[in-house]
């Protein structure tokens, strides 16, 4: 089992908040071509959980460790949002848009681990 950062167990814990299903964590330190250190993956069932999902992380991140994203693209049709967290970017996806772009795939030799669902 890898050792997840703070930011990531917040991340986490925001998605969970507003039900985030099959969340995945990609861990890329180990790759120099990455983009980031770390891929959160979760899936949302329809656009408004990709919009409540996304605002969660936001919102729990900033108020438990005081982090915000440089960024957030796809807020517009909330099939696909990632937010931008420098060392870890997060990926929230409608089901249809997670299986088409398969991204925790993209990168082969990560390590990855499936967080539980909460049920």
């Amino acid at each position: 089992m890898m050792k997840k950062n703070e930011l990531v167990e917040a991340i986490i814990e925001g998605i969970q908040e507003k039900k985030g299903r099959s969340i995945v964590v990609a861990n890329l330190e180990s790759i120099r071509t990455a983009p980031c250190q770390y891929f959160v993956i979760c899936t949302a069932g329809s656009p408004q959980q990709v919009e409540a999902i996304t605002d969660s992380i936001e919102d729990y991140v900033r108020k438990t460790i005081g982090e915000k994203p440089a960024g957030i693209a796809g807020r517009e049709n909330a099939i696909w949002t990632v937010m931008d967290y420098g060392t870890v970017m997060v990926h929230v996806f409608v089901p249809d848009a997670r299986e088409y772009y398969d991204i925790e795939h993209l990168w082969d030799d990560a390590d990855l681990e499936q967080i539980p669902d909460l049920d």
